[in-house]
């Protein structure tokens, strides 16, 4: 089970722009949802630069842990490989597996790293490694890289909120505060519920005023903490329904040409919107497709799941680039460990954290590069050990933070946004 962490559910309706008793219920128990989010009053000139230049990310998180022989690292010829294929791509001498057709003529975009190396072998445990750069600890939550991302390179007068989580929620804030938490779109083939405000701007205001009012007595008291975090949800949220911004939200707003080239699935869709949320200016978008722990009857399980991922991928990619995004963008593509080279007794592989494989393209990432090795049968790493440090240490060089940035934790500790480790500078 992953730490509990607070986030908060945003919600609009006829009464107001979020229930008061249900975010105070949220709140206390720590529950998984969302916020709006804002900066810090303190950033470093580098980040102020990187703010200037509209640096943002997208991770395209496939939960359960994918298979690295049915995706990027086959072993064509070795029992490993099983019964799928190898295909040529459009990097020479570079195979990946046979059902990314798609991704396969994009590979030159790509930086591919075939040895990441882990010890969470369990899906909580590892998903939460994935997105902090930390295992869990009893005494201490951390951050979510879209929280920090969002903490570091968001522009505090933007009204929509920095860090956004389509189709699944994402590992939250933890003290950094309810304000970087992940806005969840849970279908990204409709806009959140309720986004229009619900009253004229300034009849919000004057609820708002109010509700100050009504909670002056309790801001002065034990639950000033509380307060804060509801009274920064309220201004974020009144500041992003009245956005004319809202509407990057809303696919209809697309040509069909478009969705379609896309594909019409959740997760293609769900990419969709992550292009036009970075357009927008948000800063961080997380993009979930599930169903990646195939520990039976794999194959079968693949052949559904990689064509919406395949098209979905493929079509961010060449659409960022198009636009003069992805120089400005970082993609990563990742799960949170890969499968085992042994078939298992179900036509499926079990967990495998010792060697996967993770993609990046864009913001400074050179594309057609293949970083580190395993062994012919992809039982052990051969060249270039990567350790999930060393991947996070590359993800802020790619955005230009530092990685022993340290913000102060909830019991006065503080700490890095990595501990350790160093960039994967073959990829710069």
């Amino acid at each position: 089970m992953l730490p509990v962490q607070t986030c908060v559910d945003v919600c609009v309706s006829g009464q107001g722009v979020v229930n008061r008793r249900g975010f105070l219920r949220c709140l206390a128990g720590g529950t998984t949802a969302l916020a709006g989010l804002r900066v810090s009053e303190c950033l470093s000139a580098r980040a102020d630069e990187m703010r200037q230049q509209g640096k943002a990310c997208i991770l395209l998180w496939m939960a359960g842990g994918p298979s690295q022989f049915e995706t990027f690292d086959p072993k064509p010829g070795t029992e490993s490989q099983g019964p799928t294929r190898a295909i040529a791509t459009s990097v020479p001498g570079l195979q990946i597996a046979e059902h990314w057709t798609h991704l396969a003529p994009l590979m030159s975009e790509v930086a591919l790293l075939r040895s990441l190396t882990g010890k969470e072998g369990n899906h909580g445990r590892a998903t939460y490694l994935l997105h902090t750069s930390y295992p869990p600890s009893g005494g201490i939550v951390h951050p979510g890289f879209g929280s920090t991302v969002a903490h570091e390179l968001g522009d505090k007068d933007f009204d929509l909120p920095h860090f956004v989580s389509i189709s699944g929620p994402s590992i939250g804030p933890s003290y950094l505060g309810v304000r970087y938490a992940p806005f969840v779109v849970t279908n990204p083939n409709q806009p959140p519920d309720n986004l229009p405000s619900p009253v004229p701007s300034q009849r919000l205001g004057r609820r708002l005023g109010l509700l100050e009012e009504l909670e002056a007595e309790q801001a002065r008291g034990a639950a000033a903490a509380l307060v804060k975090d509801h009274q920064t949800l309220y201004r974020q949220t009144t500041r992003m329904v009245l956005s004319p911004r809202t509407k990057a939200f809303d696919l209809d707003r697309e040509p069909d040409r478009v969705r379609q080239h896309y594909g019409r699935s959740a997760f293609g869709q769900g990419c969709l919107m992550a292009r036009r949320l970075i357009e927008a200016g948000v800063t961080f978008v997380e993009v979930q497709s599930s169903g990646w722990d195939t520990h039976g009857n794999e194959l079968a399980s693949l052949k559904k799941l990689i064509p919406a991922v395949d098209q979905g991928t493929a079509a961010l990619l060449a659409d960022l680039k198009a636009r003069g995004l992805l120089e400005r963008t970082l993609v990563i593509w990742m799960g949170e460990f890969g499968r085992t080279p042994q078939i298992n007794l179900t036509a499926g592989r079990d967990h495998y954290p010792q060697a996967w494989n993770v993609f990046l393209a864009g913001s400074g990432v050179k594309g057609g590069r293949v970083v580190g090795a395993t062994d012919d049968r992809g039982v052990e790493i051969v060249r270039r050990p990567i350790s999930v440090e060393d991947l996070f240490c590359t993800f802020c060089q790619a955005l230009a933070i530092d990685p022993r940035t340290e913000t102060e934790s909830n019991v006065g500790r503080p700490i890095k946004i990595v501990e350790r480790g160093t960039a994967v500078h073959e990829v710069f």
